[in-house]
C-alpha cells in the first residue's frame, strides 16, 4: 500500500510521474501506486473498454527455480519481468484502462510503463484481494467488477500476465465486435505434445469455437487458448453472477465460464494469432524462451522502437547483444561485473562473474554470484544464487534436463547432468 505520501508528493508525480514514481520507489517510500494517484482524466466517464490483467499466479512449476516470486514478476531478457509484455501490449494498443489482479502481497508496478498525464495516457491500477484470497481467474474479475462498472464498458479485455508475446489487441476487439461475440480467445498452434498443458478448441472456417475442452488429455486439436480474451462485458457479468453462486465451481474462466458459455450456445469466436507466443508454465520452457532471443534473427524483439517493451530501466537500454572476446552472442546487463568468459548466454544486472569463470548457454538472473574459475553450462541460475570458486554446474542434452539453481541456493561442489 501507499506510504507517506503526502500533497507534495502527488504534485511531483502529476508534474512529472515517470521519473517521481521511480525515485520514490527507490526511496521505498512506496510499494506500488495506489489506485487514487493515477487516476486522472482517464477515469471520468464511460469508456468502450478497458483490459483486466490476471497477475496472481504462483509459478507452482517454477518450485524449483522460486518460491518467492510471483511468476508474472519472474524476470526476463535481462532486464524484464514477464508481465511488462502483457502490459506493454496494452501501452502499446491504447488501452487506457488497465487493472491488474495481483496476489495478497501486490508487487511494484510504477517504472514499468511511459507514465503520463494527459490524452493517450495508460493508467494502471493494483487489485489485490481483500480479506480472502481469489478463488480463481473468474472470482478475481467477479470480485472486482465493482472497479469495472465505474467506467461502464461494453468490452473487457482479460489477459495472462505470465506469457511472453506481442499482440495488438485492438485489431481483436474489431474482429470481436464485427462477428457481434459474446466471447473472442486468443489462440495459437502448439506443437502436439504440449497441447494438453491448454485450453484445447475446434475452430470452425468461419471462426466460430465448436468445441472447447480445458487441459484434456488426449487433444483432438493442437489449437490453444493463449489467455486473451475480449468479452462482452454484460454477458461475462451475468454468467460471473452465476458461478460466484456455484459452490461446485472452480471459478475459472476456462474450466466454468467458457464451457458454460458453449453450453448455452452463445457465440464464441477465435482470433488466429500468427506471431511469437511462449507460456513459460515451466522452468525449461523460461530456458528456453531465453534461448530464442539469441536466435538470429531472434523471434521477438525486445527493442523494438515500433512496439516497444517498457520496463523501468528502458531509457539507460543497459540490455545490450555483445559481440566481443568476453560475450558471444549473449545478451549482458551493463550493471554486471563480468570476469569471465559468456557464449551464448543471458546475464541479468546485478549478476557478478569471477575471473576465469566460463558461462556457456545459460541464464543468469540478477543477483547472483559465479565463482572464480566456475564452469557453468546449460543451466538457469536463479535470483541470488552463488556458484563457487571452481565448481562445474552442467545440464544435460535433453529438454527436461537444464541445470537449476533456486534463488539464493549455493552451489558449493561439482553437479554434471551429463
Amino acid at each position: 500500500m501507499q506510504k507517506n505520501v503526502g500533497s507534495g508528493s502527488l504534485h511531483e508525480i502529476q508534474k512529472n510521474p515517470e521519473q517521481t514514481l521511480i525515485n520514490l520507489i527507490a526511496m521505498g517510500t512506496i510499494s506500488f501506486v495506489a489506485d487514487t494517484i493515477l487516476r486522472g482524466e482517464s477515469d471520468m466517464g464511460r469508456q468502450e473498454c478497458i483490459a483486466m490483467v490476471l497477475a496472481g499466479g504462483k509459478g507452482t512449476r517454477l518450485g524449483s527455480l522460486t518460491t518467492a516470486i510471483p511468476k508474472p514478476i519472474v524476470p526476463f531478457g535481462g532486464q524484464y519481468r514477464l508481465i511488462d509484455f502483457t502490459l506493454s501490449n496494452c501501452v502499446n494498443s491504447g488501452l487506457d484502462t488497465v487493472g491488474i489482479l495481483t496476489p495478497p502481497t501486490p508487487f511494484v508496478l510504477p517504472g514499468t510503463l511511459p507514465w503520463q498525464n494527459g490524452p493517450g495516457s495508460t493508467y494502471i491500477h493494483s487489485l489485490p484481494p481483500g480479506s480472502r484470497e481469489y478463488a480463481g481467474t473468474a472470482d478475481a474479475v467477479y470480485a472486482n467488477s465493482p472497479f469495472i462498472n465505474r467506467y461502464d464498458p461494453e468490452h473487457l479485455v482479460v489477459l495472462s500476465g505470465d506469457h511472453i508475446y506481442k499482440m495488438d489487441y485492438r485489431d481483436m476487439l474489431e474482429r470481436h465486435k464485427a462477428n457481434g461475440a459474446a466471447v473472442t480467445i486468443a489462440v495459437t498452434a502448439v506443437p502436439w505434445p504440449e497441447a494438453s498443458r491448454f485450453g484445447v478448441m475446434t475452430v470452425k472456417a468461419d471462426g466460430r469455437i465448436s468445441e472447447f475442452v480445458e487441459k484434456p488429455a488426449n487433444p483432438r486439436s493442437n489449437m490453444v487458448s493463449m489467455g486473451v480474451y475480449v468479452f462482452n462485458w454484460a454477458k461475462l457479468k451475468s454468467y460471473l453472477d452465476r458461478d460466484h453462486k456455484s459452490a461446485a465451481s472452480s471459478h475459472d474462466f476456462g474450466k466454468n465460464i467458457i464451457p458454460a458459455m458453449m453450453a448455452q450456445n452463445e457465440d464464441l469466436y477465435a482470433y488466429r494469432f500468427g506471431g511469437y507466443w511462449r507460456d513459460v508454465g515451466t522452468v525449461e520452457s523460461l530456458y528456453d524462451a531465453h534461448m530464442d532471443l539469441l536466435r538470429n534473427p531472434p523471434p521477438i524483439c525486445l527493442d523494438d522502437a515500433v512496439w516497444p517493451l517498457y520496463a523501468t530501466a528502458r531509457k539507460e537500454q543497459e540490455t545490450t547483444r555483445l559481440l566481443a572476446d568476453k560475450a558471444s552472442n549473449s545478451l549482458l546487463h551493463s550493471k554486471s561485473s563480468i570476469k569471465g568468459t559468456i557464449a551464448g548466454s543471458v546475464i541479468f544486472g546485478q549478476v557478478k562473474i569471477g575471473r576465469n569463470a566460463n558461462i556457456m548457454n545459460s541464464v543468469i538472473m540478477p543477483g547472483a554470484v559465479i565463482g572464480k574459475g566456475a564452469r557453468v553450462e546449460r543451466a538457469l541460475i536463479g535470483p541470488g544464487a552463488v556458484v563457487r570458486d571452481g565448481c562445474l554446474l552442467r545440464g544435460g542434452s535433453s529438454e527436461s534436463s537444464v541445470a537449476i539453481v533456486r534463488e539464493n541456493a549455493i552451489v558449493a561442489a561439482t553437479v554434471s547432468y551429463a
